[in-house]
């Protein structure tokens, strides 16, 4: 993964307490984010007032970068789900950074189109049955490079639309295929092709 620190060069952090709204959805972006420390979760609020989740930052994630390279209002929030330290990147700081560090410019693009994927994942997947719904969210979280995946059964739930006890039951089938291992608000991936298989399944 790329060091997205190195774009906000000698600007120091700020810090974000838990619950903390960190930028509206609808609102302009004139920057976007570097998670340097903490989790973050992003959500869509539809117009009845529902949140849908669409991913949990870690730290090393950018945020809100997409709408800041349209230039549009951003589809998104994100609010911090524990104190977070957060660096801003607005226009100026980006050109000096990819000026002096070219490298980083073709990991961002792979970075923007992981983050497409995803948005058109969450409205290719609306109909799709639970098993499939779960099994496209897990694969779409980003590696945790030796570690499980941090992550609520409500939590999950939220992000693809289901129940709570939806959720629990599906991870449990899921466990028993050995397709993922269950711990304490964690999911291991165990057998990722296998989850392929299942999330292409029409």
């Amino acid at each position: 993964m790329a060091d997205w620190t190195l774009l906000a060069e000698g600007r120091p952090p700020r810090r974000y307490r838990a619950g903390q709204l960190i930028y509206l959805q609808g609102t302009h972006p004139d920057c976007f984010y570097c998670l340097a420390a903490g989790s973050v979760r992003s959500f869509i609020s539809t117009p009845s007032g529902e949140e849908r989740v669409l991913t949990v930052h870690r730290a090393g994630d950018l945020m809100g970068e997409a709408s800041f390279f349209d230039g549009c209002p951003r589809v998104t929030s994100a609010m911090a789900l524990e104190d977070c330290l957060i660096l801003t990147v607005d226009r100026g700081q980006l050109d000096a950074a990819l000026q002096r560090r070219p490298e980083l410019a073709v990991p961002m693009l792979q970075y923007l189109a992981r983050t497409v994927r995803l948005l058109s994942g969450h409205v290719g997947s609306a109909s799709l049955p639970a098993r499939q719904k779960i099994a496209r969210w897990l694969l779409d979280q980003p590696p945790a490079e030796g570690a499980a995946l941090r992550a609520t059964h409500e939590g999950i739930g939220q992000a693809v639309g289901l129940s709570r006890v939806t959720v629990s039951r599906v991870l449990g089938e899921l466990a028993q295929l050995r397709l993922v291992a269950l711990g304490y608000r964690s999911v291991s991936v165990l057998d990722r092709a296998g989850l392929e298989a299942l999330a292409l399944d029409e």
